[in-house]
């Protein structure tokens, strides 16, 4: 949606939750234990996440790069999949994370998707929309991306993993997962892709 959103403006477009499924993975890949705050932090503070924008008005896809090494085909491995919650609730990283994030934003014309983008990261926004939908409908729609991309994951253990996640990022001290309270929320279940971008492009265009 925000991809779309971003094409039909002509505007920049990044999903924040990218950069921390590179955290995740520099630390899978690194052997740090996802328990270890301080460690976690230092790599979030430390490493260089490039992020390389679809062009302005494009609908390409951004490629993420780590220290100059291209990531962006391991972002969605399930050793990821199963970490990154654990990994973005630490305060530090999110701090080091929301300080990048407010710098790729910098003032320009962008879409930003993310969990705390409203709240945290820019809230100042011109416009805040929090797109909403009932458990099994988004484990409907994230089973069907696991099987397009060819990962062998089932519908129940896609609705567990949601539901640990969920809790994990609402229940979380800093920047826990809610919307904006001038945020407009629009329930998908039941509507389709043209006719939520539909719905988002009327209350950008009023």
């Amino acid at each position: 949606m925000g991809r779309r959103l971003a094409a039909h403006l002509g505007y920049r477009f990044l999903d924040t939750g990218v950069m921390y499924r590179a955290v995740t993975l520099a630390a899978f890949q690194r052997g740090v234990d996802v328990e270890d705050g301080d460690e976690l932090t230092r790599l979030a503070e430390s490493i260089d996440i490039d992020i390389s924008l679809p062009r302005a008005g494009g609908t390409g896809t951004s490629r993420v790069a780590v220290n100059g090494r291209d990531v962006t085909d391991g972002l969605r491995s399930p050793d990821v999949e199963d970490r990154v919650s654990l990994v973005s609730r630490v305060p530090g990283v999110r701090a080091a994370l929301v300080k990048k994030q407010r710098q790729i934003a910098g003032g320009q014309p962008i879409v930003m998707a993310g969990r705390d983008i409203g709240t945290v990261v820019l809230p100042d926004a011109d416009l805040k929309i929090y797109l909403d939908a009932s458990l099994e409908e988004r484990a409907r729609r994230r089973h069907g991306e696991f099987a397009r991309s060819g990962q062998g994951t089932t519908p129940e253990e896609v609705i567990r993993d949601i539901r640990r996640r969920d809790q994990i990022d609402t229940e979380r001290s800093v920047s826990p997962l809610r919307p904006a309270s001038d945020a407009v929320t629009i329930e998908t279940d039941g509507m389709t892709v043209d006719e939520v971008m539909r719905r988002v492009i009327s209350l950008v265009e009023n």
